[in-house]
């Protein structure tokens, strides 16, 4: 996977959630408002100060982390 630029996990900004970088524009809101039905074009009408670039890897993260595997550490 290239590496994304637009997107940040900064654990002072919503929690540490994957958010559009400068902005409180998390990952799961946007894939959420694609996943319901919306277009490219709906949600930056919805949110103006987005480019189409972040909507792109906005989902490219999201299909890079459904195939994430998490493993528990092993303790002590």
């Amino acid at each position: 996977m290239k590496k994304l630029t637009r997107i940040v996990l900064d654990p002072n900004v919503m929690g540490g959630k994957p958010c559009i970088k400068g902005l409180r524009v998390t990952v799961g809101t946007l894939i959420g408002l694609l996943a319901s039905g919306l277009s490219f074009k709906d949600v930056l009408e919805m949110y103006p100060y987005l480019v189409e670039e972040d909507l792109k890897e906005a989902l490219a993260y999201a299909a890079w982390r459904s195939e994430e595997f998490e493993a528990p550490l092993a303790t002590a």
